[in-house]
Formats: structure tokens, C-alpha cells, sequence
């Protein structure tokens, strides 16, 4: 499967408004502070948004959801993997996105036959506080040998000058959070993501 190298992730509907119109294709919802009718109704509008635009829209953590309100994608975390139900996400037809971290960790990700994999932090990230180190461009190169054909990820600290790099040494796809969030001009930010990518 070939999937859009660049792969920005973001915490609200306003977001995906900002970069889909700018020709971003695969992109991640990434929900933490709504629950319930309120996370829903988010996650309603953001596939309603990304279809709209033929973009891909990937619903991180909230499997169940995901399921219900017809997603085509979902991303799991570690922790959020303990509570999945694999088989139900798979029944209903949904692509897998796994964050891995260590080899017990890409083991346990390859066994599910996922969609991508995606290691991080690759750089050291401000997103939020993480118990993993930097993996480094090497980690990536050899994530790669080890993944084979599944499209790989990279994620934390990733930025437009930093994405040739992670590129070179093995990564299918680079995510960015903050690197376009904290940026004073988004916009322009995404455009130079999706130059660096094309």
C-alpha cells in the first residue's frame, strides 16, 4: 500500500478545516480532552470534512467510535492497544495504524499485520512527556529492515528540515504535530510539509 508521505496529526475539527483545503491527504484526529457526544459529534464532522476533500482521516485511540461512525482508519497507542478489540476493528474493515517504541513493541505490532507502523520519538518532542529516549535516524533505518513492506512512520520532533533525513534513512511517511501547530504561519508551514513530500 502507498500512503501520502506527510501525515500531520491534530486535536480538533478547526484543524483539519485549516489543512485540508491546502491538499493534505492523510491525516490524524487526535482527540484527548472530549468524551462522549462531544467526542462523537468531532469525530462525525471530521470525517464528513475529510471525505469532502478525498482526504484519509485516521481516529487515534477511540476504536469503537471509529467503528461506528464508519471510519476507514484508526491508530492505536500501546496502552490503547491493551484495551482494542483487533478483531472487531479488522471485521469492520478499518486500516490499523500501531505506535511501537521498542522491539517487544514492533513484535507485538507486526503480529497484528498493520496498515503502518510508526516509531517514535524519533527527535526529542515537546508534544508530550515520554518515558522513550530519541530513537535517531538509525532506529529508523533499522525499523525499516524490519517492517519490510509495511509503510513506516515517523514521528516526534519532526520537522520540514528534518523530514529528508527521516526520508534517507528508511521512514515511508513523517507525521508533525507542533512543528506546524506552533508555527506563526500554519499555512505556509503545511504548504512546505507537502513540498518536502511530494
Amino acid at each position: 500500500m502507498t500512503l501520502p508521505r506527510f501525515y500531520p496529526i491534530f486535536d480538533s475539527v478547526d484543524w483539519l478545516e485549516r489543512a485540508l483545503p491546502l491538499g493534505v491527504t492523510l491525516v490524524q484526529l487526535r482527540i484527548k480532552d472530549a468524551w462522549g457526544d462531544a467526542l462523537r459529534l468531532n469525530i462525525r464532522a471530521g470525517l464528513a470534512l475529510a471525505r469532502t476533500h478525498g482526504a484519509a482521516l485516521v481516529i487515534n485511540d477511540h476504536w469503537q467510535m471509529a467503528i461506528d461512525e464508519g471510519a476507514d482508519w484508526v491508530h492505536l497507542g500501546q496502552e490503547d492497544l491493551d484495551a482494542a478489540d483487533v478483531r472487531a476493528i479488522r471485521r469492520a474493515g478499518l486500516r490499523l495504524g500501531i505506535s511501537t517504541h521498542d522491539h517487544a513493541e514492533l513484535d507485538r505490532a507486526l503480529m497484528l499485520a498493520p496498515d503502518y507502523v510508526a516509531l517514535g520519538p524519533v527527535y526529542p518532542t515537546i508534544l508530550k512527556p515520554m518515558k522513550w529516549a530519541e530513537q535517531g535516524l538509525e532506529r529508523l533505518t533499522e525499523w525499516k529492515r524490519l517492517v519490510g513492506t509495511t509503510p513506516l512512520c515517523a514521528i516526534g520532533g519532526m520537522s520540514v528540515e528534518r523530514a529528508p533525513g527521516a526520508f534517507a534513512a528508511g521512514a515511508d511517511i513523517v507525521s508533525a504535530v507542533t512543528d506546524i501547530t506552533l508555527n506563526p504561519d500554519p499555512e505556509a508551514r503545511m504548504r512546505a510539509w507537502l513540498q518536502v513530500c511530494a
